[in-house]
């Protein structure tokens, strides 16, 4: 069993660890400030998502990749939508 689970950890990091470094790049190119913990968790998260992805999908592990990669980028768009703004109430009129 481990076997099986092995390949598409090992897989989904790779996907999360490609994107982190070419979200890594871009945070150097403008001069950010680099959050190394937030890399870290992005990367262990591509591994879980990878995970599921063989299981799940075990005809390919090659989807595995490309959950990891894409995977970490959907849960950030779905957090970022989720996220609290601040809302301007009018005052109520008399």
């Amino acid at each position: 069993m481990d076997e099986i689970l092995l390949l598409p950890a090992l897989l989904g990091a790779v996907g999360g660890f490609v994107r982190g470094s070419i979200g890594l790049l871009k945070a150097m190119a403008l001069k950010r400030e680099i959050i190394w913990g937030y890399y870290v968790l992005t990367v262990f998260i591509a591994v879980i998502i990878g995970i599921f992805t063989g299981i799940i999908f075990n005809f390919d592990y090659r989807l595995s990749l490309l959950a990891g990669y894409a995977g970490t980028d959907i849960l950030e768009s779905v957090y970022k939508s989720f996220k609290t703004q601040s809302i301007y109430v009018l005052p109520k009129k008399k």
